[in-house]
């Protein structure tokens, strides 16, 4: 009894990690992704995404942005998309 209970725990631990490993994976492959998108959008290459250079390129963004900018400063970095997509 004391094997299979220790079996049970086994598999359940290891469908966990199975399923935390995918999750991560899909956040990475999210992440590059929204990176890629991103250098294409900022045209200007300063590492900051205005409205403007959202709106044509990345139009979920351009319509959520003031959400994202929730400090007002104008424009919305990588890292603040990435985690508001990971959210």
């Amino acid at each position: 009894m004391k094997l299979l209970s220790k079996l049970l725990i086994a598999i359940g631990l290891s469908s966990f990690l199975s399923i935390a490993l995918v999750a991560y994976a899909d956040d990475a492959a999210r992440d590059k992704e929204i990176a890629e998108r991103f250098a294409k959008c900022d045209t200007n290459r300063d590492g900051k995404l205005t409205p403007e250079e959202a709106k044509g390129c990345m139009p979920r963004i351009y319509s959520n942005f003031n959400y994202i900018d929730a400090t007002n400063k104008g424009y919305v970095t990588v890292a603040e998309i990435q985690a508001m997509a990971n959210r």
